[in-house]
């Protein structure tokens, strides 16, 4: 099994002390949470899209391009890529530059993302969202894989024999596509043979269940390899102690701040009480064995071999937040290395055959990355 930590780059008072940290601030805490993680040995650092209060996240490219310079291992999530607000030339221009940057290190989780305001600024509406990421990402696909391309896309202009620079150096880049309450995108991932992200963090297990249920049946239906299916899946929160009593103790503050967030923001929480957060959503809160036998419940379920957790401390305090993901680490993260497979492809840069020389010259060849 692999793990991520993955940050969304919320920028909200913390939510026990209330207290808000500057811009420049939190944006120097995701790249120190970065930096952790490589020291630690995690497998992959997330960064989100988003386009409205409260995030900072709104250029990935440019965030994970400093946390490329900064590192030398951990490969490099999006989480996720909205394309159906943007233009997918520009999308991947920005992410073919980073995947240089990072010496093949980038993988991309794609979505339509959410939220009114975001869609609002992009004027892309409820009805046509669905249609627009699949499009992109039909464009998107294009483009990484060949030298010119000819298109007449409904949602952008036209292309004729476009050249579209710099060729990536990936062959091409890794694609996952986040999943969270529809069955579009899990059939765009089955239909193209991409991995699954389950978004699996506001309910119980089942919807998200039925809906990975729903990716291999589709996945098999498209003509795939059922073996070469791979899913990854999320944690609603994260807390690991020597005890269990010290896991719930420590984040029933975060909790309960965010408990009373929902409650005055006028949304019906799906879980009321910490005891029942802690059993029926999928967040890791408790004693390593209890962190481990819970993964264990939810593979069952998923069969599942990336997880991710929250990059960010979310209320527990810095040596708190640490202290969880070197316990993880050390008395998790083996444990479950040993015990659930790995996805079926190599955790490294994707060098396959080189699309086309566009000059007539020999194409280079593939350079040799971090794994």
């Amino acid at each position: 099994m692999k793990f991520l930590a993955i940050t969304l780059i919320v920028h909200a008072p913390d939510p026990v002390t209330g207290v808000k940290k500057p811009t420049g601030a939190r944006f120097r805490e995701v790249i120190e949470n970065a930096l952790l993680a490589e020291e630690l040995g995690f497998d992959g650092f997330g960064v989100g899209e988003r386009h409205e209060r409260p995030f900072l996240s709104s250029s990935p490219p440019v965030v994970l391009s400093h946390i490329a310079a900064l590192t030398s291992r951990i490969r490099l999530f999006t989480a996720v890529t909205t394309l159906s607000l943007l233009d997918p030339v520009r999308a991947y221009e920005d992410y073919a530059t980073l995947d240089h940057l990072s010496a093949g290190r980038l993988d991309l989780i794609i979505g339509k993302g959410n939220g009114t305001a975001q869609r609002e600024l992009f004027q892309v509406t409820p009805e046509d969202q669905w249609e627009r990421n699949a499009e992109s990402y039909a464009l998107f696909r294009r483009i990484w894989r060949e030298d010119r391309v000819t298109a007449t896309p409904r949602f952008r202009p036209h292309l004729t024999g476009a050249e579209v620079w710099p060729r990536p150096l990936q062959h091409p880049v890794r694609v996952w596509h986040g999943s969270a309450t529809s069955e579009e995108s899990v059939d765009l991932a089955a239909r193209y043979g991409d991995p699954l992200f389950s978004a699996n963090v506001t309910h119980p297990i089942e919807p998200y269940a039925a809906l990975v249920r729903h990716y291999r049946e589709r996945w098999e239906h498209y003509g795939h390899d059922p073996a070469r299916a791979v899913v990854g899946a999320g944690t609603a929160g994260f807390h690991t102690a020597r005890t269990s009593q010290e896991a719930v103790a420590a984040y029933r503050p975060v909790f309960e701040a965010n408990l009373a967030l929902q409650k005055e923001m006028g949304v019906e929480p799906v879980f009321r009480t910490l005891e029942d957060f802690v059993e029926r959503s999928s967040a890791l809160i408790g004693s390593p064995q209890q962190v481990i036998d819970k993964v264990h419940r939810y593979h069952e379920r998923f069969g599942h071999t990336v997880l991710h957790l929250q990059a960010d401390a979310g209320g527990l305090t810095e040596t708190q937040h640490r202290a969880s993901l070197e316990l993880f680490q050390s008395g998790v993260a083996p444990v479950l290395r040993r015990e659930i497979p790995d996805p079926p492809f190599a955790w490294a840069p994707v060098l396959g055959p080189a699309p086309g020389p566009r000059d007539g010259s020999p194409a280079p060849a593939a350079t040799p990355a971090h794994p």
